[in-house]
């Protein structure tokens, strides 16, 4: 949407605009999240680090590389995720946790690092596939799922924007009452 009502703006401008906007219902959400769910630290931070390193990295590609390549993908994704869910009526109901330990951690990394990538450079849909890739390598239930999404979520929102934000990459009178409306 932003693209299109902001078409003379750079891609960067458009998604360092999107990302101070972003940020700030994420933050709220993580507050709100690890006050009322057990958050699994064990896996959230393993992948919210390497997700802030390579969200940074994200966005640093996007300056690069035109995001018009990536957006017919993104969009056949967020429908195959929906049809996933339609026809997976009790994917993410049950809480069965697995892969504790250090190949969790290097699983969540792994994931973490891959979905920061494209969540700098990129970025929508980027929680509901961090979802779907709890539920599915770590037996999750969606609650659980979505608070340690929230935790991953977060720190590739903070990198993105620090790149932008240094780079000047943030058009504030459009981001900063998205911000609040997000919120």
């Amino acid at each position: 949407a932003l693209f299109w009502f902001l078409p003379g703006a750079s891609p960067a401008a458009v998604l360092g605009t999107n990302k101070l906007a972003s940020i700030a219902g994420t933050t709220v959400a993580v507050v709100r999240f690890a006050t009322r769910v057990r958050i699994h630290w064990g896996a959230a931070l393993p992948a919210a680090g390497a997700a802030f390193v390579l969200s940074f990295i994200g966005a640093r590609t996007v300056s690069v590389i035109p995001p018009g390549v990536i957006k017919p993908l993104v969009l056949a994704l967020l429908v195959a995720v929906a049809v996933f869910t339609w026809l997976r009526k009790d994917f993410g109901r049950v809480h069965a946790p697995r892969r504790e330990g250090i190949k969790g951690k290097l699983l969540a990394a792994g994931l973490g690092g891959a979905i920061g990538f494209y969540d700098g450079f990129f970025g929508p849909g980027t929680g509901t596939f961090l979802l779907f890739l709890f539920i599915r390598f770590f037996g999750w239930d969606f609650l659980r799922a979505a608070a340690a999404t929230k935790v991953v979520n977060w720190a590739t929102n903070f990198a993105a924007l620090m790149y932008f934000g240094y780079s000047g990459a943030i058009l504030f009178a459009v981001a900063l009452p998205m911000a609040v409306f997000n919120i």
